[in-house]
This record gives C-alpha cells, structure tokens and sequence, in this order.
C-alpha cells in the first residue's frame, strides 16, 4: 500500500486514543546526533508535538548502539535490507564495522514499535539506521558521493514487520497526518513527497 493510501486509511484518534507514532529522536530536538546535536531543525516533525491526539515515541538506534558522540556510519554494497540478510555492511568513516550493533539496534527499534502498537512511524532520511527512501550508497564523505534509492537498516526491520515508515521530507503525506489529527488542518495541496521532487527526479532520472 502507498504511503499516502495507508494514511488516507489510518483511523481518526481522539486525545483519549490517541495515534501512536514512532518518530526518530532527533526529528524531536534530542540531542542524539552524531556530534551531539540534534540535526538540525525540522518544523515538519516538530509540529507533531503540538498535537494531543498523538502519542509520540521517540528512539535513537544509533544512540543506543553506539552512543553519542559517535562517528558517522553508511552502509556499503546494498540497502538496509540487504543488511538484515547479511549481504551488506555497515561501517564507519574510519573503516570500522558497526554491522552487528546497527542490526541489534534495529531489532531494539522494532520491539519498541510493537510494543507501543505503532500505526506509524516517522523517521530521519539519508540515515544508514532510519532512512526511509534514500541513503547514501558507501561513503558520504567520497570526493564523489552517491545516493541510492532504499532504506536504512532500522527502517528496513520495521517496514518488513508491517510498519509504515514516512521520512521528515514526505511533506504531501505529512500533510495529509496533520488533518487526520486536526480536523481543522487545511491540506496544502502543493505539498510533495520526498519523492516527488526536484532533486529526487532529477538525480534517479524519474
């Protein structure tokens, strides 16, 4: 089902039932970043903290794997899932191999997920962990990096489970969240996905 399908079919919560989403920490202002930051702002994500018809859940897989500070990862030869089936890697700037926690890591995120009986889960793009629709393929500190289209360990354990995973940039889906939470909410119809962008399009020549 498409991301915008699932959430055109998603129940409409109450603040006594609220939606349960599963957001990645930083998007929320944690400072779980590799430096010890929080990535940046994202008023997309941020805004869903607002609502009292949202239970949010925030994780960290890198944090909790590897703690913060911490080196930056990608994943070499594949996608996340490829990484859950043990034809990938996950490693480091440095070299180092961080396979085994980003699965352990990624294993925590889905307990978590089924615990709290997510119906949706937002999370960072690009990550190695949360990347929803695109990740960088190797190093993203190569003279010449390159994007793939796919997602990050995290993302990838969560989608085969059942979970539907948006990114902080699916903004036309984000948008169609905020009225299902706010029956007020005006939908901005010239809102895009991730994918339906500029740079998306032209970069994967769509």
């Amino acid at each position: 089902m498409s991301d915008k399908a699932y959430l055109k079919q998603l129940r409409v919560p109450t603040k006594e039932n609220p939606l349960r989403v599963l957001v990645s920490a930083c998007l929320t202002g944690i400072m779980c970043g590799v430096n010890g930051d929080c990535n940046g702002e994202y008023p997309s994500v941020l805004k869903l903290l607002k609502y009292d018809t949202l239970k949010i859940v925030t994780f960290c897989p890198e944090d909790f794997s590897f703690g913060t500070p911490r080196e930056m990862c990608d994943i070499y030869g594949g996608i996340g899932l490829d990484v859950l089936n043990g034809k990938a890697k996950v490693l480091t700037s440095s070299g180092i191999d961080w396979t085994d926690g980003m699965i352990k890591a990624s294993e925590k995120m889905l307990e978590i997920a089924q615990k709290n009986k997510i119906e949706l889960a937002v999370m960072m793009d690009i990550s190695a962990a949360c990347g929803s629709q695109v990740i960088y393929d190797g190093n993203r500190y190569a003279e010449e990096k390159k994007y793939q289209i796919g997602m990050g360990v995290c993302g990838a354990q969560l989608t085969r489970a059942g979970f539907k995973v948006i990114s902080q940039r699916d903004f036309a889906s984000l948008e169609m969240l905020y009225s299902k939470v706010d029956g007020t909410h005006t939908i901005d119809t010239k809102a895009k996905d991730h994918n339906e962008g500029d740079w998306y399009k032209e970069y994967f020549k769509k």
